[in-house]
């Protein structure tokens, strides 16, 4: 092995640690890095909802597309970078979508009529582990995750059918000229109060009402039951790894194993 390709190895595996400390690291430096990584993330999909009516700024919208795009390939390259076996990260369906995600903005005058699928990085991010493994321990609770999990699919699910409702049915539907059109029907139709003033034509039409209608119901029960559930915290058990309990509770319920949550004073 010539000295060139020995040196360059060395600092793939120098970057490669870099990388692993930064996105899985515990360090104040690690923390601030993926803080600000998520702060960039929700820019970007604030930008992915508000893109139906951004796009009439013609070329100042495609460039922040493609630059978003290029924010997001690093991004991606980084994670694939760091992650032990890049043939097991693929596997996961969330680096998928943001592959998907990330083909509309590299391509977005050919796959625009999918650009409302955008809005699911808001999904992906709120339900990775890098987003709650950056919060920190003050959010390590089932039920402020699950709660805000709930909440975010609802939202997710509104803006992706507002895009899809946008796409396929502006200018066909009578009262339906625009993208605020559009969002205010999804969710008219999603809490059921249905006013009739747009109506979707056809067969086509009615379908995806309905389907909007019965996803909406579902995810208003999923956020109530959320709401409603009694609290638990994560604290896996170190015998049979159980994974949430009652805060107070002394045994595991799954195997009796003696516990010691810490309690909100941190005892």
């Amino acid at each position: 092995m010539s000295l060139s390709s020995s040196t360059e190895k060395s600092e793939g595996f120098r970057l490669r640690a870099r990388l692993r400390a930064l996105y899985h690291g515990t360090s104040h430096t690690a923390v601030r890095f993926r803080v600000a990584v998520l702060v960039i993330d929700l820019a970007i999909i604030a930008f992915f909802i508000a893109g139906p009516i951004l796009k009439e700024g013609g070329i100042v919208f495609y460039i922040v597309d493609y630059m978003i795009a290029a924010l997001l390939a690093a991004d991606l390259a980084a994670r694939a970078w760091c992650y032990s076996n890049i043939r097991d990260w693929l596997k996961k369906p969330i680096v998928w979508m943001d592959l998907f995600i990330l083909a509309t903005l590299l391509f977005p005058a050919w796959l625009f009529s999918l650009g409302f699928l955008r809005v699911l990085r808001l999904w992906t991010l709120i339900n990775s582990d890098f987003f709650w493994r950056t919060i920190g321990h003050r959010y390590d609770d089932t039920r402020v995750e699950d709660v805000t999990k709930a909440l975010v699919a609802l939202v997710t699910f509104i803006f992706v059918a507002t895009g899809f409702v946008y796409t396929s049915f502006l200018g066909q539907t009578e009262g339906l000229s625009g993208y605020v059109d559009a969002l205010y029907f999804t969710v008219t139709s999603l809490t059921t109060t249905g006013y009739g003033d747009i109506l979707l034509p056809g067969t086509w039409g009615r379908v995806v009402s309905i389907v909007i209608m019965l996803t909406g119901v579902t995810l208003f029960v999923r956020v109530g039951q959320t709401l409603l559930r009694p609290h638990k915290v994560r604290f896996p058990c170190d015998r049979c790894g159980l994974q949430v309990h009652d805060p107070d509770a002394v045994h595991c319920k799954a195997c009796g194993n003696l516990l010691c949550i810490p309690d909100d004073g941190g005892h």
